[in-house]
């Protein structure tokens, strides 16, 4: 923790993040911008901020675009605050989002975690049932995962597989998969408040894709690093994006609890056979 409280301790890095609260997926430039700072102390103040795992960096093409990770700060408060409010600060998903940037032209999900593990490893609780059923609750996909084939979802735990339109676009075992999300549910519509059916008509047309990005940690000893891009959302107000937002957080927090040997409320770890 102490990486995290050398990074806040400059109001610089304070503003920086500031920025990216309020706009993820930003470049260097678009950073430093009426700051008046130089390229290379914004470039520093980012490798301050990424080395504490406050900021994390997904590249496009030739441009590396910065987006804020509010996790770390969310165990901090854990630590010395959250047994007195817990079922405040617990609520990831209330959390505003990089997401919620208005001058988002395309807006995404991109979040990033580092599990002690292996490739292959994790790539297997992406798509081995086993693992799904603990770590997404009983919900989750179900795919031979051969590039093309269907990828059912199961709404809930006690529901059935069903066939809604998923196909896997990407299948690259312990490096990158990828799918095609599916369209809002009717038990969608009272969840989210949609009152006119107009409104509800143009929704459930959107259609969006996860990928999941599997590479080497910077550091050895952090295992591998996930990268996590939902994607496709047609504005940033969608009720998809801010669905799948809070979602995939709690998910992959216990992702990585399964696979980094945490004890599960089944007593059993579905990777130790």
């Amino acid at each position: 923790m102490d990486a995290i409280f050398k990074a806040l301790a400059d109001p610089s890095r304070r503003k920086l993040l500031d920025r990216l609260d309020a706009r993820g997926g930003q470049t260097l430039r678009e950073l430093g911008e009426g700051l008046g700072m130089s390229r290379q102390a914004v470039s520093k103040h980012l490798a301050v901020l990424e080395a504490a795992l406050l900021v994390t960096a997904v590249r496009r093409g030739r441009e590396k675009l910065h987006y804020l990770d509010p996790v770390p700060v969310q165990e901090v408060a854990d630590r010395w605050i959250g047994r007195y409010e817990r079922h405040r600060l617990g609520a990831l998903s209330h959390f505003r989002q990089t997401l919620e940037g208005t001058a988002m032209d395309k807006p995404e999900f991109v979040y990033v975690i580092y599990i002690r593990t292996t490739a292959e490893k994790l790539y297997r609780a992406l798509t081995d049932p086993e693992f799904i059923e603990v770590y997404m609750g009983g919900h989750g996909p179900d795919s031979t995962w051969e590039v093309g084939a269907p990828v059912r979802w199961k709404m809930s735990p006690d529901g059935e597989f069903e066939e809604v339109g998923q196909r896997v676009l990407v299948a690259e075992p312990g490096k990158r998969l990828s799918y095609t999300w599916h369209t809002l549910q009717p038990m969608h519509r009272e969840m989210f408040g949609f009152a006119s059916d107009e409104a509800w008509e143009k929704a459930v047309r959107e259609r969006s894709k996860v990928t999941f990005d599997i590479e080497p940690a910077e550091v050895a000893e952090m295992g591998v690093k996930l990268t996590i891009t939902h994607d496709g959302f047609d504005s940033p107000d969608s009720k998809m994006l801010e669905g799948v937002s809070g979602g995939w957080i709690m998910i992959l927090s216990s992702l990585k609890t399964l696979l980094e040997g945490g004890k599960f409320l089944d007593g059993q770890d579905p990777g130790a056979a």
